[in-house]
């Protein structure tokens, strides 16, 4: 199987594997030594995340999974008044503001949101768009000085991310979009201190309280190391692969302008999207459409349309998102197939 839906997620790195196993042993509660031993690897891998992220290790916050951190960020920050927000968010920070009062921000064509302040009390956007890879204006949402999250969960392990310079209050990271298990955590700052919405232990400051998930800890650690070890050249490679796709599909395609070095988002006209995954999947190779699919119904994505892309054409747009283990021969094996599958998908109409 050729694998092209990375931003879903990448596949466990070796090291990480290795790292689960040998951490999955004991309660980091205990009070003996077992005990002990744990909560000094789950320590270790605070400060190497720390480091890695370029915050205090105080703020580093162990979660289930980035929908968990979202939801503990924007439910815990908000106090009254007015959100700004990107209409372009994941599904964990958008049914949030569905709660809340909120302005929305304009989005360009390229999927860039245009900043504007206008005295709200909080602000949420993504570092880099799910969809698109498009990467947002986040320090000039910081300036405005008021709480700020940050979605970085595509990010993270892909482009350079210091959470001292970028300004944020809060920030999501889930581990097994860099090659990690399935653990999310989420960077906060020690003022303004978060209201928790979960209540027991009082692990993680209070703010994720259960026990941790020491195993989950040290493999999130060891793949993102590994994966800031690799990000430079992986940004030449990676890019240059998308580069490849995007050139050797210019003539039956719309594409829509990447950002992140394994992101690309292409539109084919009249050839509807699922149909389009169905038949690569024939073909061994593993896409995903830019619309969320729910009870059946194929629903335009709701980042295309805020870029001002017509509802039929969103319904026909794949996403092609590469990483650690793509290849160039899996290049090569999309590239020999995409027309064929384009053209059978066309033939079936919408």
């Amino acid at each position: 199987m050729s694998y092209f839906d990375h931003a879903a997620t990448s596949p466990l790195r070796a090291v990480a594997r290795q790292a689960w196993v040998e951490a999955s042993t004991y309660n980091p509660g205990g009070q003996y030594a077992l005990g002990r031993k744990a909560r000094a690897a789950v320590s270790q891998a605070r400060e190497d995340i720390a480091e890695l992220l370029d915050c205090e290790p105080i703020e580093v916050i162990f979660t289930a999974s980035g929908t968990e951190s979202n939801n503990i960020a924007l439910r815990g920050l908000y106090r009254e008044g007015t959100v700004l927000a990107s209409p372009i968010e994941h599904p964990s920070v958008a049914e949030v503001l569905k709660m809340l009062p909120v302005r929305y921000l304009p989005v360009s064509a390229s999927g860039h949101v245009q900043p504007s302040y206008d005295g709200e009390s909080m602000i949420t956007c993504m570092l880099a768009n799910n969809e698109t890879g498009a990467i947002q204006p986040v320090a000039e949402l910081a300036s405005y000085g008021v709480p700020l999250h940050v979605d970085a969960v595509q990010a993270i392990g892909h482009i350079p991310v210091s959470f001292r310079q970028l300004g944020a209050t809060t920030l999501t990271v889930a581990a097994h979009k860099f090659g990690g298990p399935r653990v999310g955590l989420l960077l906060a700052r020690r003022s303004p201190a978060l209201t928790p919405y979960l209540v027991g232990g009082g692990q993680e400051r209070g703010i994720r309280p259960g026990t941790v998930d020491v195993a989950g800890a040290v493999a999130t650690a060891a793949a993102l190391k590994e994966a800031c070890a690799e990000m430079k050249a992986e940004t030449i490679r990676l890019a240059a692969l998308r580069d490849r796709i995007q050139a050797g599909v210019a003539g039956i395609c719309n594409t829509h302008e990447p950002a992140l070095p394994g992101h690309l988002s292409m539109s084919f006209p009249g050839a509807l999207g699922d149909s389009l995954i169905m038949l690569l999947d024939m073909h061994g190779i593993a896409a995903s459409t830019g619309s969320a699919c729910s009870n059946g119904v194929n629903r335009a994505s709701t980042t295309l349309l805020a870029m001002g892309v017509s509802e039929d054409l969103a319904k026909c747009t794949l996403r092609f998102t590469l990483g650690a283990t793509t290849t160039a021969e899996d290049v090569d094996k999309l590239l020999a197939i995409l027309p064929e599958v384009v053209s059978q998908a066309r033939t079936a109409g919408l």
